[in-house]
């Protein structure tokens, strides 16, 4: 299924993830969104982990990645 005005489509959430922190660092990133998984000893795997299962906050990353692209 084709999705021509999803900027998203065909994006996955560990190389938005990627590209955000080596854009920012982990610093300014849980600045810019203040979770815990990007404050306090964060990692590429347990980040994903909880923006799988948190929708808030995945749209929160996809909203900064695509002001960021």
């Amino acid at each position: 299924m084709e999705q021509p005005n999803n900027p998203l489509h065909g994006v996955k959430l560990v190389d938005i993830l990627e590209f955000l922190v080596k854009h920012y660092g982990w610093n300014e990133l849980g600045t810019r969104i203040d979770i815990r998984c990007f404050n306090h000893e964060p990692s590429v795997k347990s980040s994903l982990k909880f923006l799988r299962k948190t929708p808030w906050a995945r749209q929160k990353v996809e909203e900064l990645y695509l002001q960021s692209i």
